[in-house]
């Protein structure tokens, strides 16, 4: 989870002290004189201010040391242990990371700054910590974090309450809520929830959705054809299939598809089959039922497949290898260009490789991936995939809602971003196989994109900036963060004469 700050709008930035002398409780955090790291008991981090800014455990200087012990031990080489010894920042896998999850909103924030030039200082990185399932950190002595199975429940939703609303008590309405690696039920249930309140977006559900729709409105360029003329199979009924089917929904009604027709031209397989109605093997969430077909029980995807005849083939369910050879070479026999997206990553869980989409195809696929692959030269040919990553929409999302303050995010931002994104895809780029800009671009396509929200921000009254820039593109641009050095003398400064 992430949060943006607006100093623009005259809130308190997170580094507020008291007068010059006075030292105050984040002073204790700052200052390596003053800072006992984990070390402060329960009742110092209350007084002081400074509860929830550390892990909840308590450890003394001796149990610190040993845990830093533990991490430094783990490295054989001598510039490995030094760059430890300087960082002193342990990183986890994917998972169940409990209150190791902190490299997970801080790399998210980093992101927004090197690919969206927002501000270090309007970002403040968050870890809910509810307890973790991972009986390896629950038995493990130097766990940091509470040591208790996951709370679930009305108890987890009342605080998720307290924290929305201490948010925007603290840093103002306007203020962006990013959540991130959030479970399913977890995920769509808080999004619906907080999103017609809260200035606040799911990455995993959202970002993801407008990716691939923007890969997919891309892909319309070579196939001549409407969305709404494809009919798209889905490998996958989780957070990021269901997030880009409700956006290829939204995209085909903006085509004038009825709600009906859309959500029939996609079907959605999950681990026991085709997402049907009344499937005997159950398992239809409240957000899959939506996609239920009136159709009987398909088990396999190459059935699935077999029996839709799909123009689009997505993957977005970590299952490697899941478009088998038999599945790629029936898409080329329906399609003169079947469009392909294995989006899962890393590339071990990526549906197929781009070189087995291309050879099965006879190179007539349009592909694209969740991972990055080499290009690939067939009869001649090379052809060079593109990565449909998230980091092309959600910071150029984030950087418009900073510059316009809006209140909401409504889910029509992303399609907007998704055509955004589609329309700076050049002709080169296609013939090349790539559906999305070069990633050396993201900065200049985040401008873009914020400029078309921030737009559609004023037109539909979402903004609380005012006075309305007249000219967005050149406002969103004096916003962004500036690296370059600046003088360090005075202008007025002149040298003396010998």
């Amino acid at each position: 989870m992430s949060c943006q700050k607006s100093d623009r709008l005259g809130m308190p930035g997170l580094g507020d002290t008291m007068s010059a002398g006075h030292v105050t409780g984040l002073d204790h955090l700052r200052n390596p004189q003053l800072n006992k790291g984990m070390a402060f008991s329960i009742e110092e981090r209350q007084t002081l201010g400074i509860h929830g800014l550390l892990p909840a455990a308590v450890k003394t200087q001796e149990e610190q040391l040993e845990l830093c012990r533990l991490n430094l031990d783990r490295y054989t080489d001598s510039l490995s242990k030094y760059i430890y010894l300087t960082s002193l920042l342990n990183c986890c896998a994917v998972g169940d990371l409990g209150a190791h999850g902190m490299g997970i909103p801080i790399g998210k924030l980093s992101l927004y700054t090197a690919l969206a030039g927002i501000k270090p200082h309007q970002c403040l990185p968050i870890t809910l910590d509810v307890g973790t399932n991972n009986q390896s950190f629950l038995d493990d002595p130097l766990y940091i974090g509470h040591k208790h199975k996951r709370v679930s429940g009305p108890q987890y939703y009342e605080f998720l309450e307290e924290f929305m609303t201490a948010i925007v008590q603290r840093y103002g309405r306007s203020t962006l809520i990013q959540f991130e690696d959030f479970g399913n039920a977890n995920a769509f249930k808080l999004l619906q929830k907080y999103r017609n309140d809260y200035c606040t977006f799911n990455d995993d559900i959202q970002g993801t959705a407008s990716v691939a729709v923007a890969g997919l409105l891309a892909s319309l360029r070579l196939t001549n054809t409407k969305l709404s003329a494809n009919t798209i199979v889905f490998q996958g009924a989780g957070e990021a299939a269901l997030g880009i089917a409700g956006l290829c929904v939204m995209a085909m009604m903006k085509e004038g598809t009825s709600e009906t027709d859309a959500i029939n031209k996609i079907w959605l397989v999950d681990s026991k089959g085709l997402i049907v109605k009344n499937r005997p093997a159950g398992g239809i969430t409240e957000h899959k039922l939506r996609f239920a077909k009136e159709h009987e029980p398909i088990d396999t995807l190459v059935e699935v497949v077999n029996t839709a005849k799909p123009t689009v083939l997505i993957g977005a369910a970590a299952i490697g290898g899941a478009f088998t050879k038999e599945i790629l070479k029936a898409m080329g026999d329906f399609n003169e260009r079947p469009v392909i997206f294995a989006l899962s990553n890393p590339t071990s869980k990526a549906e197929c490789t781009a070189e087995e989409a291309y050879t099965a195809t006879n190179g007539r696929c349009i592909f694209a991936s969740g991972s990055p692959f080499d290009p690939v030269t067939l009869n001649g040919k090379t052809y060079n995939p593109g990565q449909g990553n998230n980091s092309y929409i959600f910071p150029g999302i984030a950087l418009s809602a900073i510059c316009a303050g809006m209140r909401i995010i409504p889910e029509e931002t992303f399609l907007i971003a998704a055509n955004a994104l589609a329309n700076i895809v050049t002709n080169g780029d296609l013939e090349s196989g790539n559906l999305y800009p070069p990633l050396k671009d993201i900065q200049k396509c985040s401008v873009e994109i914020a400029v078309k929200v921030m737009k559609y921000a004023y037109e539909e009254s979402l903004a609380t900036f005012y006075p309305e820039p007249k000219d967005y593109e050149a406002f969103i641009k004096a916003q962004l963060y500036d690296t370059s050095y600046t003088s360090a003398l005075p202008l007025t400064y002149a040298w003396p004469k010998l």
